[in-house]
């Protein structure tokens, strides 16, 4: 009763309370601090005799440490053998040297962590988050799983029919259709960049012996980096990698297999009846990561529509109520990038959105940013990149993405100051170059009964032939 006569009447002399005064609580916001530098930690970069790469980066003043392991092989060594890397990464767990699956997830709890198992379009990786004084068993578990995995009969089937439903979840998902009819288009069929998934029936296909003949084929030291972060002994570290790496086989040299785009003009159609939303893609080339133009179109993008408070972003959810979260992106390839925008956008007004769109990188290429907008994003962007190497983790991905693009040394501790020094002239003049809007290759997956005729009516698609596909 007390409770509620203090609730009432604090309610009272807030509905009393004039607005003025209620506005005068609330100060302006203070503007942002300059942004702090960021200086990679001191590392040290040893190659053991079979041609494995090791870096340790002692970092931080938590008692723990990552160790991560990553080898070239990928799905870009599959040939048209879609998702067995990722068939094979997901055998690794399941059982290595003298252990079972089961034995080797205690053994990584018992060190405070659990093993991480994966792959992407060039790498299968390996990583353990453990206590510091665990480190040396850490660098003998996932050398375990890396170099002696004994790919259980018993677990295959399970494995498989695991992949089997995620195979049957992303071919029922819009945003699936949209990425494996761009993918196709853009980088044709014959690479494995432009084949996203595989088949029912070559997914059941495959067998243990396909697994161990990629893992034979694919796994060895030369194509083999460690990366270890925290801290840690150093001594007892590196004598733990070279007893427990220093006697792999070397394998084979990292496959190179540079795609073939095909640039726009190309609008590709997918058609779901009675489809809510039209998923959508918009993609063009992008600078290679370390090129004269890579920072400056980076933070082009994020003014555009990689950042939650992007113009594309603001134009379409906030004002415009026509799609939740939108969002752009680049992603980088060996020697070759690709930048994408995506977004599921109500169906009555997919044409509305795009024409939104368009209009917004009009803008851009028009108009150079005004100086606050464009020292916001800056700021942004430096502030969100130290955050993003505040961690072991987080350092250790960044070292390694520069390694694999074989940036200089010094690539990470120039990035904030790069990216402050793009100027609201450079932002225009990378979206003249980048988004060329007759060159487009566009993605729609959505009604087209009602989402066709909107397309027609926008100036930027007339004369383009639009495509209807079957992604799967």
């Amino acid at each position: 009763m007390i409770r509620r006569l203090i609730t009432a009447t604090l309610a009272a002399a807030l509905a009393a309370a004039p607005v003025a005064a209620g506005a005068q609580a609330y100060p302006p916001q203070p503007k942002p601090a300059a942004p702090k530098p960021f200086k990679v930690p001191a590392s040290q970069t040893f190659r053991l005799a079979n041609g494995m790469e090791v870096t340790l980066i002692p970092y931080g003043s938590v008692p723990k440490a990552v160790v991560s392991l990553r080898i070239a092989a990928g799905s870009l060594n599959e040939a048209e053998n879609t998702w067995l890397a990722s068939l094979t990464s997901q055998m690794l767990r399941e059982g290595a040297a003298a252990r079972t699956g089961a034995q080797i997830a205690e053994a990584a709890a018992g060190m405070g962590s659990s093993l991480s198992v994966g792959s992407d379009r060039h790498e299968t990786s390996l990583a353990l988050n453990v206590l510091s004084e665990h480190s040396a068993d850490a660098i003998r578990l996932i050398a375990d799983v890396a170099r002696r995995p004994t790919f259980p009969t018993a677990d295959f089937e399970r494995v498989r029919q695991n992949m089997l439903r995620s195979l049957a979840v992303a071919r029922s998902q819009p945003q699936s259709a949209a990425d494996v009819a761009l993918l196709a288009a853009y980088y044709g069929t014959s690479h494995p960049y432009g084949r996203a998934v595989p088949t029912e029936a070559q997914l059941r296909a495959y067998t243990l012996e396909d697994v161990r003949r990629f893992y034979q084929e694919n796994f060895g030291a030369k194509r083999a980096r460690l990366y270890i972060a925290g801290r840690f002994d150093a001594a007892r570290v590196s004598a733990a990698v070279r007893q427990a790496f220093g006697d792999w086989a070397p394998g084979r040299d990292r496959l190179k297999l540079a795609p073939q785009p095909k640039q726009g003009p190309q609008v590709l159609l997918v058609d779901r009846p009675g489809a809510p939303q039209s998923t959508v893609r918009l993609a063009f080339p992008a600078p290679v990561a370390g090129s004269r133009s890579d920072i400056p179109f980076r933070v082009t993008n994020a003014l555009l529509g990689g950042s939650f408070t992007s113009r594309i972003t603001r134009n379409l959810r906030e004002d415009k109520g026509y799609t939740y979260s939108p969002s752009s992106g680049t992603t980088l390839n060996a020697g070759e990038a690709l930048w994408t925008f995506n977004g599921d956008i109500t169906t009555e007004v997919t044409g509305a959105a795009l024409k939104e769109i368009f209009s917004e990188v009009r803008r851009l290429q028009n108009e150079a940013p005004p100086a606050e907008e464009a020292t916001g994003m800056r700021t942004w962007m430096a502030g969100t990149f130290v955050l993003a190497n505040a961690s072991p983790s987080g350092l250790i991905n960044s070292i390694a993405t520069r390694d694999f693009h074989g940036l200089p040394a010094n690539w990470l501790d120039n990035y904030v100051p790069g990216v402050l020094a793009v100027e609201s002239a450079a932002m225009r003049d990378a979206a003249r170059e980048r988004f060329p809007l007759e060159k487009m290759t566009l993605v729609i997956v959505g009604d087209l009964a009602k989402v066709e005729p909107q397309l027609r009516t926008l100036p930027e698609l007339q004369g383009m032939e639009m495509k209807r596909v079957n992604p799967f």
